[in-house]
């Protein structure tokens, strides 16, 4: 008997589907208003004229909102690429419909996408053919099969470091140690996996990795064509379907070192931009449906600031953003997820807010079989900022951006900062409460001192202003609020030698309250060697060594990557910093002395955590963020109880000691020096 699915398709599952049984393959794609929708395959000999043109019918490929056909293998013959044209309603004087017959659109649910030689950014913008220049999806079922082997997911909990790096940018140099022909791929983040175990992170962030416009100058990656491809930019092959391959060889090393791979996610808006820009997909096939219009709905929203945002409360682009999830946790074995401007989810589909359960975040928080898949946002867009219990996402990470301005602040100096760097080291119970009602749990808040978005942490003590003119726009990009100090001199020429040392102390102060504090700690690549992007603080569209690493800083810095390296083993043997909940009687806070000053001029602190509730040893820490040096009395025990497990006062090596080099104290008054930090461990 046939089935009346092997004659007119079937609506699900979306996308381009190889059935292996029948020799066939099943095209379905939503369009809520398109009144005509004709496939298209294409061969590698021919890239401008389909090899087959099949216009379906609504009575037989037509369910609901979704078109489909199906089409044997034998049908499709030698073609190896697809694409639609979809006719709709004309829209001449408004932003609700952009079809345009003349269009070859890209299926959105493409797992494989092919650029031809001819393929032009601006051929997809104004109405008219785009054929030969336009992005073509892969034919399913030629993407090679990947033995996993016996790999194991890592997860992990207190000893949670997670290390935020551009995928590109981590290896480009030619000096990164990287094979020639692996610089700047996933191949080459391989090469990097001893590295990484060496200086102890547990979770690797990488900055967007779904595949972009590769004509769009565009260096972070935050502007996505695709939600199901990896960017093929990033493979050492050029063909599509292996870098494919190439993301899950890297997965599977990584996983095989035990660290956890979090993709950095933008659901928020895709690179089709404004109504100015290219028509490649979700426009072509569905304006209306897939980006938010304001309430005259006749123009688009731009919350996002970059030209369009993506209907997140519409049914078909909740399912996209769900399945798209889904294949990256099953398909491509990644752990986590962080989600650039995750405040846009809140947006209804008129654009008014909702932070009571919006759709799309309450179907992510439950859709996920693994429970153990990290959702993190970043709870703040330019129209709205919800960071904190604001964010609807109660279950949800969130990056901490309080963290990072309180730190920031009181480590170059500002006044009145003691009460709110307790909060941030404490682990931010001002925003995430443990109450009855709420029920967070400290390890929610990702704490972060620099990202990718703002100076690096060298650029922090080294520059008072951005400097980016390199961007093209005349300085104009990228915040002036960067909370940083440059220790008396802009930049490195001519910096005096006092100067330099300032510096290295600072960023050893930063990370170490970094490590000291309760919550998920995250830093960015580079930091652990004090590179630099010469002031630049929003480098998006410098694909270049202002943002590729330079390695060569790692000799010269060994030191501080031995810092780094050093606080990040305390961190991790230490599990009473960061915990489940918050600490509540296990710290004692203090000043100098026996009480915390909260004085506006104030720039000290002191706290004892006892990790005896926890089996740990207890954890004595002297903050002095003054100018001159202060003289700390140790609060608790006797002086032979205490040994130094860290000073960033002092010169290297002894500036933190190996786990069973710490030194012992002789007096329990300490002269913690200007703009140092002392960290003391009581002996078992």
């Amino acid at each position: 008997m046939t089935h009346w699915t092997e004659i007119e398709g079937a609506p699900q599952p979306l996308g381009a589907t190889w059935l292996a049984d029948e020799k066939s393959y099943n095209f379905a794609l939503y369009s809520r208003h398109a009144t005509g929708v004709t496939l298209l395959l294409y061969t590698a000999a021919d890239l401008v004229n389909p090899s087959l043109r099949l216009r379906l019918d609504y009575l037989v490929h037509k369910s609901g909102r979704i078109w489909h056909c199906r089409l044997s293998a034998e049908q499709a013959a030698d073609a190896r690429y697809y694409a639609y044209s979809v006719e709709g309603p004309e829209d001449p004087e408004g932003e609700v419909h952009f079809f345009d017959p003349g269009k070859v659109l890209l299926d959105p649910y493409a797992a494989s996408i092919f650029f031809p030689p001819l393929f032009r950014r601006t051929a997809s913008i104004d109405r008219g053919s785009n054929a030969g220049r336009a992005p073509l999806a892969a034919l399913p079922g030629d993407i090679p099969r990947f033995d996993w082997g016996l790999e194991s997911r890592p997860h992990h909990t207190s000893d949670t470091i997670i290390y935020e790096l551009h995928v590109r940018g981590f290896t480009k140099r030619n000096n990164s140690g990287v094979t020639a022909d692996q610089r700047g791929t996933y191949s080459g983040l391989i090469e990097k996996v001893p590295y990484l175990k060496e200086l102890g992170v547990t979770a690797v962030e990488l900055m967007p990795v779904f595949q972009y416009d590769p004509d769009e100058g565009n260096y972070w990656g935050y502007m996505p064509l695709n939600f199901f491809s990896p960017h093929q930019g990033y493979g050492a092959h050029p063909d599509a379907r292996q870098a494919v391959v190439e993301f899950k060889s890297m997965v599977k090393a990584l996983h095989q070192a035990g660290i956890e791979v979090i993709l950095d996610v933008v659901y928020n808006h895709t690179t089709e931009a404004g109504p100015d820009g290219p028509t490649y997909s979700y426009r072509g096939i569905c304006n209306s449906s897939y980006y938010l219009l304001d309430e005259s709905m006749t123009h688009y929203r731009n919350d996002t600031g970059a030209g369009n945002v993506l209907r997140s409360a519409h049914p078909a682009v909740r399912k996209l953003i769900l399945d798209s999830l889904r294949f990256w946790v099953d398909e491509m074995h990644v752990d986590g997820f962080r989600f650039d401007l995750a405040s846009i989810f809140s947006r209804n589909s008129d654009g008014s807010i909702n932070l009571e359960d919006p759709p799309v975040i309450s179907e992510i928080t439950g859709a996920e079989d693994r429970p153990t898949v990290r959702h993190i946002a970043e709870a703040w867009d330019p129209a709205i900022y919800e960071l904190g219990r604001k964010f609807p996402g109660r279950s949800w990470s969130q990056w901490n951006g309080r963290f990072r301005d309180d730190v920031r602040a009181f480590v170059k100096g500002d006044p009145g900062q003691v009460g709110d760097l307790m909060s941030r080291i404490y682990g931010s119970n001002d925003m995430f409460p443990d109450d009855l009602d709420s029920a967070y749990h400290p390890y929610q808040s990702i704490n972060y001192v620099d990202s990718h978005d703002g100076f690096c942490l060298y650029d922090l003590v080294s520059y008072n202003t951005k400097h980016n003119l390199a961007n093209g726009e005349n300085n104009q990009d990228g915040t002036d609020d960067n909370l940083s100090w440059n220790c008396g001199w802009e930049g490195d020429a001519g910096a005096p030698a006092e100067v330099m040392e300032l510096r290295k102390r600072q960023v050893k102060n930063f990370f170490t309250i970094l490590m000291l504090s309760n919550g998920i700690p995250m830093f960015r690549a580079g930091d652990e060697f004090m590179n630099t992007q010469g002031g630049n603080n929003n480098p998006w569209n410098q694909d270049n060594e202002t943002s590729w690493l330079d390695w060569d800083l790692l000799q010269k810095n060994r030191e501080v990557f031995r810092f780094f390296k050093g606080m990040i083993a305390f961190r991790k043997a230490h599990p009473s910093i960061a915990r489940s909940r918050f600490w509540r009687e296990d710290v004692s806070w203090y000043g100098i002395d026996r009480q915390v000053d909260l004085g506006y001029f104030s720039h000290s602190l002191a706290f004892c955590l006892h990790g005896g509730s926890q089996k740990d040893r207890d954890i004595y820490v002297m903050i002095n963020a003054y100018w001159e040096d202060l003289n700390f009395r140790i609060q608790e025990g006797e002086a032979t109880e205490w040994t130094r497990v860290a000073d960033t006062s002092r010169p290297s090596p002894l500036d933190v000691a190996e786990a069973g080099g710490e030194e012992p104290l002789a007096s329990l008054d300490y002269l913690v020096k200007a703009r140092s930090v002392v960290v003391l461990l009581r002996r078992a």
